[in-house]
């Protein structure tokens, strides 16, 4: 299995989650209204979506094991 080519995109995944995952923590306890705080509260959660979204395609791609991208163009 490719387990050593998966090893890199999880651990930066899981690192970008922590980091928009403290920000999120720290957003909470910010005193504004309640439309700027669900303002705020969206940027870090859409992107939380789309790094798993990454890591998800960027799995299936080394399960496939078409890694080279470039060959397509």
């Amino acid at each position: 299995m490719h387990f050593k080519k998966l090893i890199a995109p999880i651990i930066v995944t899981s690192l970008l989650l922590s980091y928009y995952g403290f920000i999120l923590l720290n957003l909470v306890r910010i005193p504004e209204s309640m439309g700027i705080r669900i303002l705020l509260l969206v940027v870090p959660l859409g992107f939380m979506g789309v790094s798993i979204y990454v890591l998800v395609e960027r799995i299936k791609e080394i399960r496939s094991g078409d890694e080279d991208d470039l060959g397509k163009y």
